[in-house]
């Protein structure tokens, strides 16, 4: 077993005016320029100019990336309140309005838009995406294959995009139905290993339908540019805590495939139909779901699904020291996702004062001072010490 397993964290983050707490359509050049500088190689802009992304260096160890995301967040949060911004980390914005949005001006950006027209324009979303080495003499496919059934848990956990446009969507991830107005995003197809997705790559390529292997963007997918696995399904997590959890959680996931004698031997088409189903569940009812589990003829909850994964994956955990993933993930359980405390939020509000704007108003206000806390000291929510 790899205990130092590789991997990088991609954070996408919403810039909001700090007087009308809406995502700022147009911020000034000068602030984006500002995020760049303090930010350096592992600062990225995203298809919408009120959108920033951070691209973190390789790390080997959970401290690593934590130390790291805290600063990171620091440094784009002081940056951005010099111009009356704020950074706000969610899958969905609760007072941004996509009609009103303005594109990066930059030919990738500009091309999705011409090719995907207002399915493009309506994607303001925000995801937090983890990458994980596989070693070379392995099958990526076949690692993946071995992944995939357990993502819908890590998409609950990370849900965070309840309102949408103004109003609540009565989804946990709106942004996961969002995604679903893409080609080529969701599940991936069911392949058996890397040479039949290679050709699925090659038929796209050659009919015309893609440009590159990176237009396929599944919810985990082969990185065309690194050699991990990608993990894209889950929400940005305005609690730094959640994202380190949900980061570990998946390099376990990883860590445990390529450990087996053969990884994704057990994935069938009946595997992926219930991945598709319990995707749905994720997205529209997070953690209070009832998911299918290959095997069972019973309904696991989230937290009957969680016990079941450290049966499995403990002692894997054991080995990488990470074995507190669990007790993390049973926090978030226990005191509810970003998409819960939200809701939470603005149904007092809305009680409170019984204006819509003013609820969605103290929404942003909760994600705003999230995002910008450090993570819990609690010694249960601490990542294990980096192996000298």
């Amino acid at each position: 077993m790899n205990r130092r397993l590789k991997f990088g964290i991609e954070e996408e983050y919403f810039i909001t005016d700090l007087h009308t707490r809406r995502m700022s359509d147009a911020p000034p050049g000068a602030s984006i320029e500002a995020c760049q500088e303090a930010m350096g190689n592992c600062f990225a802009y995203e298809m919408f100019q009120g959108q920033i992304e951070v691209a973190s260096p390789i790390f080997t160890c959970m401290p690593e990336a934590e130390n790291y995301l805290v600063s990171a967040r620091t440094r784009l949060q002081r940056t951005l309140e010099t111009y009356g911004l704020g950074l706000l980390c969610a899958g969905s914005h609760p007072l941004a309005d996509w009609r009103t949005q303005q594109a990066t001006g930059q030919d990738h950006f500009l091309q999705l838009f011409d090719d995907y027209q207002r399915v493009a324009r309506r994607s303001v979303l925000s995801g937090l995406h983890v990458h994980v080495e596989v070693p070379g003499h392995l099958d990526r496919i076949q690692v993946m294959n071995e992944v995939l059934p357990w993502t819908p848990l890590l998409l609950a956990l990370s849900s965070s995009s309840p309102f949408w446009d103004g109003a609540d969507s009565g989804f946990m991830s709106y942004r996961q139905t969002a995604c679903d107005e893409w080609p080529r995003m969701g599940i991936p197809e069911y392949f058996e290993d890397e040479a039949a997705h290679d050709a699925y790559i090659a038929l796209l390529m050659r009919t015309g339908a893609i440009r590159q292997a990176s237009e396929c963007w599944w919810g985990v997918r082969p990185a065309s540019r690194y050699p991990t696995l990608e993990l894209r399904m889950t929400d940005a997590c305005p609690r730094l805590e959640d994202t380190l959890c949900i980061a570990s959680f998946f390099r376990l996931l990883v860590a445990y495939a390529i450990d087996q004698p053969r990884p994704g031997s057990g994935y069938s088409q009946e595997s992926r139909w219930i991945l598709k189903e319990n995707r749905w569940r994720a997205k529209r009812s997070g953690t209070h779901g009832a998911f299918i589990v290959e095997g069972y003829d019973r309904p696991f909850s989230a937290e009957q699904w969680l016990v079941l994964a450290q049966q499995i994956l403990g002692e894997t955990a054991r080995s990488m020291h990470v074995e507190n993933v669990f007790s993390q993930a049973r926090r978030i359980l226990r005191n509810g996702t970003s998409a819960d405390r939200q809701r939470s939020v603005y149904q007092r509000a809305l009680r409170s004062t019984g204006d819509t704007h003013a609820a969605l108003a103290d929404v942003v206000d909760q994600l705003l001072m999230e995002t910008s806390q450090e993570p819990c000291a609690s010694d249960d929510l601490q990542p294990a010490l980096c192996e000298s």
